[in-house]
């Protein structure tokens, strides 16, 4: 089987469902974007402070690729069978932040992301997250998004945000704060 097909060579590309839509199309913005936090949810993964999380770090990259399907597929034509995602994946995070914020000092200022390489790369994971949340919201005010989607990307966010955190802790670094400046 080739990879490529050079049936995208004129900017189009299929949704499951058969529908060609332009390659820049929200639709596709949209699931390119959450690909985009999948790869950055592998860099997270691969760092050594997260070993006993990888099993977690991959549970997540696979509920992404759920959701990468889901909006793939043309809500209107396609009739293929897809993963979906469970209540239980929201409460996975929630079960995970609420585990990890019992070591963490109290929360008594913004944070800016650094202090290690490993903890930044889990910003920027946050950060991407983020971006697909919004994208998602703009996409399901023009066409059907399943609510657990955007429910999902929220918590995501807020869990890579409580990771980055407790990784700093976990490394010895000191998380940086933000000091307006008035």
């Amino acid at each position: 089987m080739k990879i490529y097909t050079k049936t995208g060579d004129k900017g189009l590309t299929s949704l499951i469902g058969g529908t060609r839509v332009p390659k820049s199309s929200l639709r596709i913005e949209c699931y390119g974007t959450v690909d985009e936090l999948n790869s950055h949810i592998g860099l997270v993964r691969d760092q050594d402070v997260n070993a006993d999380r990888r099993p977690l770090l991959k549970e997540i990259q696979d509920r992404l690729f759920t959701i990468g399907s889901a909006l793939a597929a043309d809500p209107e034509k396609s009739k293929m069978k897809l993963p979906d995602l469970h209540d239980a994946d929201v409460t996975l995070l929630e079960d995970e932040m609420d585990r990890l914020n019992v070591t963490l000092p109290e929360l008594r200022a913004f944070i800016l992301p650094g202090g290690h390489p490993a903890v930044s790369s889990t910003h920027v994971a946050r950060c991407v997250c983020r971006r697909a949340e919004r994208m998602v919201i703009q996409l399901a005010e023009e066409s059907f998004v399943a609510e657990l989607v955007v429910v999902y990307l929220n918590r995501l966010s807020d869990y890579l945000f409580v990771l980055s955190r407790a990784m700093a802790h976990e490394l010895g670094v000191e998380e940086v704060t933000w000091k307006a400046r008035l």
